[in-house]
């Protein structure tokens, strides 16, 4: 009875589509990968983690396509293929911290093998090509128009996409999602991962993607923030855009997207 309810009870996906120009931007939201299925199966067959986050949405995914067949995408198993599953690095940047953090954590002290348990990730996207040279990468000197994506234009259409979160067992939390925003004149993307390790840091990794209509490219730049939590305030520490403020900069990565057939 209570099985039948449950699956009753699932909430079924949601899709959106909008065309922006050359560009149809879709997105999936789902609810979070049982126990057993194929779901499951596949993650724990392609990744050597020796656990995954809590919640994993599996099915959750923003798609951003181009006309001339490439593009690029967002999506749980390609963002936690990059979280190290042999070393963890909480315990290795922060020894003395961790220890006095964690000397309670059962959690922690179960663990097998070691891994970066916050799932710390650098991912950046899944860029694709569906036909050859449709995609160029370069490094850049150009930025994001910040002033552009100041002024008040109507939004045409907005998602915030939960990818994977995880409570790191009451010690802090984990969590990776994306953002897109589209206006008249350009659209945004944010992806964002955000873990804040109580009593020893917090950390950003953010991936910021703008385009404006009319060109062939998009500009693409990571960043790499973070610091102890005893230099930031209390009240800061559950705020991703609050306490991005107060982090150090530890890495930059500025590139150029290009869009269209290419000749090599």
């Amino acid at each position: 009875m209570g099985d039948t309810a449950a699956v009753t009870n699932k909430k079924l996906p949601e899709q959106q589509k909008f065309q922006f120009g050359p560009w149809t931007i879709s997105s999936l939201k789902s609810h979070i990968m049982e126990s057993e299925g194929n779901h499951r199966e596949k993650y724990e067959q392609e990744l050597r983690l020796p656990q995954l986050p809590e919640m994993v949405f599996a099915e959750n995914c923003l798609k951003i396509y181009h006309q001339s067949g490439c593009g690029i995408e967002f999506n749980a198993l390609d963002a936690l293929r990059l979280v190290d599953a042999s070393t963890d690095l909480i315990k290795v940047a922060a020894s003395e911290e961790w220890q006095n953090a964690r000397s309670e954590c059962q959690h922690i002290k179960n663990v097998v093998a070691p891994f970066d348990w916050t799932f710390t990730t650098d991912y950046k996207g899944t860029v694709f090509e569906d036909r050859p040279n449709t995609l160029k990468i370069s490094p850049t000197t150009e930025r994001i128009n910040i002033e552009n994506l100041k002024k008040k234009e109507p939004i045409h259409f907005y998602e915030d996409i939960l990818l994977f979160e995880d409570e790191l067992s009451d010690n802090g939390t984990s969590m990776l999602s994306v953002k897109v925003r589209v206006m008249p004149s350009c659209f945004f993307i944010l992806l964002r991962f955000f873990v804040r390790v109580d009593q020893v840091l917090i950390r950003i990794n953010d991936t910021r993607f703008y385009h404006e209509a009319g060109t062939n490219y998009m500009l693409r730049e990571f960043s790499s923030k973070e610091e102890k939590t005893s230099n930031i305030p209390q009240s800061l520490h559950t705020d991703p855009n609050a306490v991005a403020e107060h982090l150090k900069l530890t890495k930059e990565i500025f590139e150029k997207l290009e869009f269209g057939p290419h000749t090599l």
